[in-house]
């Protein structure tokens, strides 16, 4: 199996010409399972474009690995969306300032390597540079998808609390792990 952790992996902002890359990556099996997007044109317009048109207050961070675009990784303030920012603070004690990420690997036969544990290593130290006053980052991942709570660990991040909130799919069960890592 190739390891990752020499590979040259950078990030970007995402732009118009990507949104057919990400609708692709939307309807792929194994992330569709997870992040239950409309993946049309118009669906993925309506939910992606306000971020490269800098209506957004989040990033929309596209992963390339040796220069090609293998996954998008979400960072953002949770206390820039007032929704989120409830669902955590019901479940955990949320400093001002704290970040939350959310990713996906849209290349099946990248999944299951170590890229997302790489992924969320190299984006979270990078976090505390791009967002100096941040003092924590979090990660909410519905219990059953054992690969991306596992990544979260492999990364360094503790699962501070399993609770119940809402699922990106309606046919998951609400139980979330809620994983954390302070500034160093």
């Amino acid at each position: 199996m190739e390891s990752f952790q020499d590979a040259e992996l950078t990030w970007r902002p995402l732009v118009r010409d990507d949104l057919p890359l990400l609708a692709g990556w939307l309807r792929e099996p194994a992330v569709a399972r997870w992040w239950n997007h409309d993946s049309t044109q118009a669906g993925v317009e309506r939910d992606f474009a306000a971020s490269f048109r800098g209506e957004e207050p989040g990033e929309d961070l596209v992963i390339c690995l040796s220069g090609r675009p293998v996954g998008l990784l979400q960072r953002s303030a949770i206390d820039d969306y007032p929704d989120e920012a409830a669902g955590f603070g019901a479940v955990v004690e949320l400093p001002p300032g704290a970040v939350q990420l959310d990713y996906l690997i849209g290349r099946p036969e990248l999944r299951g390597r170590g890229l997302g544990t790489l992924m969320i290593t190299r984006v979270l130290n990078s976090t505390w540079t791009d967002y100096p006053e941040a003092p924590a980052v979090f990660i909410a991942v519905v219990s059953a998808n054992t690969a991306s709570w596992r990544a979260a660990e492999k990364a360094g991040l503790r699962r501070v609390a399993e609770a119940p909130m809402r699922p990106d799919n309606p046919l998951d069960d609400p139980l979330h792990y809620i994983y954390r890592a302070d500034r160093p």
